[in-house]
């Protein structure tokens, strides 16, 4: 992926010198955090499971979260290790492509995209929807409009979970931009709507729908940074496909537990997020992300 010489983003928020705040609770949705998988790092301690919030969130207790502290915007830049900040620099170019790609599209059916921030941390931070870790792996908070992610996940993505990659990272953060668009559309607050509703486990296959639907609107994305950029280059696709599939849920819980309960899905199978990725690669059209109608996943 030819990105070094791209624009970035102005919307990134560095945290990493304050890293290790704590307090506040598990983020919660009301502003609760949508995440790319929340993927407890526990693979080595013998479990891993995607926990979204909009299934966890009926477990919890409390009250709303705290607020996130008062930080610099800007680039994710300064007196970091090189190998850190170039994570963060390319961060910070696939960012600036998302808002670049999703502006343009919305622009065209007159609309507005109201641009995410994305809140570099390490170790623990506190955002609208409550405390965030980083064993939960890259979240999106609706409460504040901004995607967190510790950098170290990228080093778990390729070391423990098998998907290495510069485009592996970025269909990362693509797809939790993805989850800003849900946030924007009012599907976030349409399925937390329907909790206390249904049953478990059919909110836990609107919360596989929430999943795909991000994975989908990573592939538009895709498709119209390299119809704009021409950056990619042999392989990163797959890298992509690759990262996708590490991170089903069946694979997961085969991964950790030995056997697949596919009742207790919440991101959708390997093969279903790879082919909505692929749905939203192929087609580079929005409309065709439509996980909520009859059709099967």
């Amino acid at each position: 992926m030819k990105w070094e010489d791209q624009e970035r983003s102005q919307n990134v928020e560095d945290r990493r010198a304050s890293g290790g705040r704590r307090g506040g609770g598990m983020p919660r949705i009301g502003g609760r955090g949508v995440g790319l998988g929340t993927i407890v790092i526990a693979l080595l301690a013998g479990w891993i499971f995607g926990i979204n919030p909009l299934t966890l969130l009926g477990v919890l207790d409390g009250g709303g979260g705290t607020s996130a502290p008062q930080v610099q915007q800007g680039p994710a830049l300064g007196s970091r290790p090189a190998e850190e900040d170039r994570a963060a620099q390319f961060v910070s170019t696939v960012l600036r492509d998302t808002e670049v790609v999703w502006g343009q599209l919305l622009r065209s059916n007159g609309a507005v995209y109201q641009e995410p921030k994305l809140v570099l941390f390490r170790g623990a931070t506190s955002t609208a929807c409550g405390l965030g870790e980083s064993a939960m792996g890259p979240f999106y908070c609706p409460g504040d409009s901004k995607v967190y992610l510790d950098l170290d996940f990228f080093d778990t993505l390729a070391r423990r979970m098998g998907a290495p990659g510069d485009f592996a990272q970025a269909y990362v953060v693509a797809h939790e931009v993805g989850h800003h668009l849900q946030n924007m559309m009012g599907v976030t607050a349409k399925v937390d709507g329907m909790r206390g509703r249904i049953s478990e486990a059919q909110m836990n296959n609107l919360s596989v729908r929430v999943e795909l639907q991000a994975d989908c609107f990573a592939g538009v994305w895709a498709h119209h940074s390299q119809k704009g950029k021409g950056w990619l280059e042999q392989g990163d696709i797959q890298e992509a496909m690759n990262a996708a599939a590490q991170i089903g849920d069946d694979t997961l819980q085969r991964a950790s537990r030995g056997r697949v309960v596919p009742e207790t899905f919440t991101h959708g199978t390997s093969q279903q997020r790879m082919s909505w990725f692929k749905r939203g690669l192929d087609s580079g059209n929005a409309n065709q992300c439509n996980t909520f109608d009859d059709r099967p996943l």
